[in-house]
């Protein structure tokens, strides 16, 4: 059994989004993931799509890694899209199977709200395979560096959320060992009743957040050989600089919020 999860593994590539400065992309980024939530319209839905695709070529990203890493969440969105078609019984009735009716605005409800987050996602995911982990920790403290200011920790939540994307994938491939030795000493998930599997489940789980803690211990140990001192005033080896090339992804991200809110 294995764990393919590609949040936070990085995909080079000599691409106009790989270029760009880490700060464009998240803000880019979080408005293409707003606006998703104004999709009310086919025209709007087919045009987010377009925009979306365009991204994924434009990144030059296997489209095979693009599909692995939203694969997980496509399956949740088609659970969610059943109860959209199900529970809305608002305007005409389609098929109805007893007291069970599939109506226009159910049927509706279930394309429009698991595509448009499908768009959301990818966007989401081409700034993680786009970008290193380094470049998001540097983006991350610059875009969170205000909050110093006032008296919060830009900088110690900028390093948490960097070395949360960092671990996933290491956790991910010891959840995967762990699920494998288990299966060589007899104790598969994917057998026997369901009561059996969610038993066989809790070995996993306690084998995991002990390998989680060990993690954690050693990066505590890592950080205080290296005197690291929250809040400190640190210089960078690559300074963060816009170009052109920036300022113009954050025109054109403008420009396709505007006419997607025009189109509804």
């Amino acid at each position: 059994m294995a764990f393919r999860i590609s949040l936070g593994r990085y995909v080079p590539a000599d691409s106009p989004i790989h270029r760009l400065d880490p700060r464009a992309k998240i803000v880019c980024g979080v408005a293409l993931m707003v606006s998703v939530f104004f999709i009310q319209t086919p025209v709007q839905l087919a045009f987010g799509w377009a925009c979306a695709l365009a991204l994924v070529l434009a990144s030059r990203v296997p489209a095979g890694k693009v599909l692995e890493s939203i694969r997980p969440v496509i399956a949740v969105l088609m659970v969610l899209s059943l109860f959209n078609l199900l529970l809305v019984t608002s305007g005409d009735t389609l098929v109805s199977f007893g007291p069970l009716r599939i109506t226009t605005d159910g049927l509706w409800a279930a394309v429009n709200y698991s595509l448009r987050l499908v768009v959301a996602v990818i966007a989401a995911n081409l700034i993680l395979l786009t970008t290193t982990p380094t470049q998001l920790t540097d983006a991350f403290d610059a875009l969170l560096a205000p909050l110093s200011r006032i008296g919060l920790p830009g900088h110690e939540i900028a390093m948490v959320f960097s070395l949360m994307l960092r671990f996933i994938p290491t956790i991910a491939d010891e959840a995967s060992a762990i699920v494998d030795a288990q299966t060589a000493r007899g104790g598969a998930l994917a057998e026997g009743s369901p009561i059996r599997r969610v038993r066989a489940v809790v070995p996993v789980i306690v084998a995991l957040l002990a390998s989680s803690l060990r993690h954690a211990n050693g990066l505590s140990r890592a950080l205080d050989a290296r005197c690291y001192e929250g809040g400190a005033a640190r210089g960078h080896w690559h300074p963060l600089q816009m170009h052109p090339s920036d300022w113009l992804a954050l025109a054109v991200t403008a420009a396709y919020v505007v006419v997607l809110i025009s189109l509804g």
